[in-house]
This record gives structure tokens, C-alpha cells and sequence, in this order.
């Protein structure tokens, strides 16, 4: 799975950085999900005034929905055989 980053200024000024943003496909049924938590994640991001600059979407998706639709967003390919 590919996963990206994003990085801005809030109104304050200070830099924040956003990591591990999942890459989906156009088709994925889950992109919608993804894509409308990111904007309200960066939106409460950008008007909170915190000391932390450095924030991980992986984990802000893993509390706010369901176990299995975040498995299935972040489903691991596993390998036979080890190959």
C-alpha cells in the first residue's frame, strides 16, 4: 500500500505535518470514507492550538471507525511462502 504525507501551517503559523495517508484506488469502496475523515481531521487540525507537530492519520483512523473497515482499508497482503 502506498501512503503519503501532507504538511501546512495553521492559523497560527506553526507547521504541522500529517503522515501516513493511505493511497486508494479510484474504484476502492472505501476512498469516499478516507477522503471525507482527512478533511475533517485536517480541519480540527488546522483550528487546535496543540504543541504536537507531527500527527499520523493511520492512527486517527484506527479510533474514529470500525475495526473492519480500517482492516480493510489497511489490509496487509500477505506473502506465500514468503516470496
Amino acid at each position: 500500500m502506498l501512503f503519503k504525507s501532507l504538511e501546512f501551517k495553521r492559523k497560527d503559523g506553526q507547521k504541522v505535518k500529517v503522515m501516513e495517508i493511505p493511497v486508494l484506488e479510484e474504484d476502492n469502496n472505501y476512498r469516499f470514507i478516507v477522503n471525507v475523515r482527512l478533511q475533517t481531521y485536517l480541519t480540527a487540525l488546522y483550528n487546535e492550538s496543540s504543541a504536537k507537530c507531527v500527527h499520523s492519520f493511520r492512527e486517527h483512523l484506527k479510533k474514529a471507525i470500525k475495526w473492519r473497515d480500517y482492516e480493510a482499508i489497511f489490509q496487509s497482503d500477505i506473502l506465500k511462502h514468503n516470496a
